[in-house]
């Protein structure tokens, strides 16, 4: 019998790892999975901010837990992966988020600065999904992953937003996110990814400083930034049966800077 909408979009009984998860975008992609019923693990480097996540996303009714963790560094990632899977017994969602920033001139940009954006932005996701996939999602045959892109990985900036390895670390989650859809559907995995716009966070703290939230705002078709419920659809589409039929895509959630940009 087919199912209604609300019963397609129902997490209930479903587990998520969410990285990143301690604040902004993740936290609301855990609030958004764990308010449509799914069983919730956040992990970030920083144990406070991880348990002040996990107590607001439990006052709002979702079990939740928290795991500590730098995913930029392997051992680390292994752990993470491990002990999901401990407490959550399965990982029905993996959320890759985590992630970093470097503005400075394409010229000037640091190595060591390249590396870490790297390191974090792609890699990163990479160890992450295969740790995830290998131990659980392959061999129960079903799974959704879920990449954190940019419309920064879309194209160029500004002239004035000198973000090249960060731009090139989304470009690479989009295409990375296209290849592992084709390797791991005949598993029952899908793999999306959301590419975000402009949305007020501590890693865009300094850009909205600096070319002021009233001008970004302007730039969109919507004459607004992006809020703390905007990823929230996408990423219940994504993670849930409504999204059953959808892999290998990415979509930007801008407000339409994507179109005028493209345009």
């Amino acid at each position: 019998m087919t199912r209604h909408v609300q019963q397609l979009m129902d997490l209930s009984g479903r587990t998520a790892l969410v990285t990143g998860g301690s604040r902004g975008l993740g936290l609301q992609m855990a609030h958004a999975l764990g308010e449509a019923g799914a069983r919730v693990v956040v992990a970030a480097r920083k144990a406070a901010e991880l348990e002040e996540a996990v107590a607001q996303l439990r006052a709002s009714g979702i079990q939740a837990d928290w795991i500590a963790a730098d995913c930029a560094r392997e051992d680390d990632i292994r752990r993470l992966g491990d002990e999901a899977l401990r407490l959550l017994g399965r990982v029905d969602i993996l959320v890759n988020n985590a992630g970093a920033a470097w503005g400075a001139p394409a010229e000037d940009h640091p190595l060591e600065a390249w590396d870490k954006v790297m390191n974090l932005n792609v890699r990163g996701y990479f160890l992450l999904s295969q740790h995830i996939a290998r131990h659980d999602m392959i061999p129960r045959r079903s799974g959704s992953i879920i990449n954190i892109a940019s419309i920064g990985g879309l194209g160029g900036n500004r002239p004035e937003i000198r973000t090249i390895a960060y731009n090139t670390s989304k470009g690479a989650v989009i295409n990375f996110t296209r290849a592992l859809a084709t390797e791991w559907g005949a598993h029952g995995i899908r793999v999306n990814a959301i590419c975000p716009g402009f949305f007020p966070s501590r890693m865009t703290h300094g850009t909205l400083e600096a070319l002021g939230e009233e001008r970004l705002a302007a730039m969109a078709p919507l004459q607004r930034l992006g809020d703390d419920e905007d990823l929230k659809g996408i990423t219940v589409l994504y993670a849930s049966d409504a999204g059953k039929h959808i892999t290998g895509q990415w979509l930007a959630v801008d407000g339409g800077v994507s179109v005028v940009i493209s345009g």
